[in-house]
């Protein structure tokens, strides 16, 4: 956009060097504008009054919110179960109960429109990394992720130890303890009583765990009980800490929970009531972004493809009673197929996509 004064200045320039010799239209080019550009302005006053397009009156649109469906939205967002969660989260919510107020970005801008559409928490973006050995999860119980991670207590320099194994595909905590010492008797324990309880004895292919380099995760013991389940280990790169991402990001969700103690943990009775508590949300309650905000137990059991093709539904009606509202298709709720543990290549995914289907082909 030029502002007047620049329009005059380049137009007087233009005629001068056309006066002297110059043809229009390369005149016009070193200026920055077209012919066709200049013979407007001359036409349409636009060498008086400037560029009207900032003082332009426009309609507003015959498909737009209306002002009571905008308040609508906002109640809705204000709502004392929706108050600490973006919309993100909430329009899944909605068409889980059959109900569609607006898109996704239309409460965006309904919520920035009163100030209320900030950045919540006090994390931060996570860094990029080269990517390692891949690990391709096509349903659940074929790619583990364990960590430990340390909980905080009253006590300045004590603290209790959270052992967790999520599985890949679902993201479903399916074993977790936390005791008073970092010790790999814990890791053993652990891994068996959650082989036990997703029963990886039956499996035709045992699941791969994928964890960090600690000494807890690879003493020599967790790798004797690993033998004996059947269960492939599988480590992270040396000195790269977010090769774990999957569990790295669950275990930050667990500490920017409103719920976890900003002072730490009491006691360990404490520090397991709020553990069995969170799993619980996590697992049940919490609706997922990266399986298309479905909960991970509904995944883990193959519930998600039915919930995705009725909230699917929901948004067909929804644009069949405003058309207008919907420039293209509805939003993608399409299961989410196969997850990948830190992707190396295309070629690398694909090869064990084939692989599995041919498995399918022969039995």
């Amino acid at each position: 956009m030029i502002g007047l004064e620049d329009r005059q200045m380049m137009v007087r320039h233009i005629d001068t060097a056309h006066a002297a010799g110059a043809r229009l239209r390369p005149a016009c080019e070193v200026a920055g504008i077209t012919v066709r550009t200049l013979q407007r302005w001359r036409a349409e006053h636009g060498l008086i009054v400037g560029d009207r397009r900032p003082v332009a009156e426009r309609p507003m649109p015959s498909h737009a919110l209306t002002a009571e469906e905008r308040a609508g939205i906002l109640a809705v967002a204000n709502e004392p179960r929706f108050a600490a969660l973006p919309p993100a989260r909430i329009v899944p919510m909605l068409a889980d109960e059959n109900v569609y107020l607006a898109s996704e970005s239309s409460f965006q801008r309904v919520l920035r429109a009163h100030g209320q559409n900030r950045h919540r928490g006090r994390s931060r973006a996570p860094q990029p990394s080269r990517a390692p050995t891949t690990h391709v999860a096509t349903a659940p119980g074929q790619v583990w992720c364990w960590d430990m991670t340390y909980l905080p207590t009253r006590v300045q320099g004590q603290w209790f130890y959270l052992y967790l194994i999520l599985d890949l595909y679902s993201r479903k905590i399916v074993g977790w303890e936390i005791h008073e010492t970092d010790d790999a008797d814990h890791a053993v324990h652990l891994v068996k009583r959650t082989a036990l309880a997703e029963g990886v004895h039956a499996m035709a292919t045992k699941p791969v765990l994928h964890g960090d380099n600690g000494s807890t995760l690879k003493a020599t013991t967790v790798l004797a009980m690993l033998h004996w389940l059947g269960v492939k280990p599988s480590y992270s790169r040396p000195r790269v800490s977010d090769d774990n991402a999957f569990v790295e990001s669950l275990f930050k969700t667990a500490k920017y929970r409103p719920e976890f103690p900003a002072h730490g943990f009491d006691n360990l009775e404490a520090a397991r009531a709020w553990g069995h508590d969170f799993v619980r949300w996590y697992n049940f309650e919490h609706r997922h972004s990266g399986i298309r905000y479905v909960t991970p137990a509904q995944r883990h059991a193959g519930e998600d493809s039915a919930i995705l093709e009725r909230r699917h539904q929901t948004y067909l009606q929804a644009r069949e009673r405003h058309p207008a509202r919907w420039s293209g298709r509805t939003r993608d709720w399409s299961p989410i197929g196969a997850v990948t543990l830190n992707p190396e290549r295309d070629a690398v995914i694909l090869d064990h996509l084939h692989a599995e289907d041919k498995k399918r082909l022969v039995a």
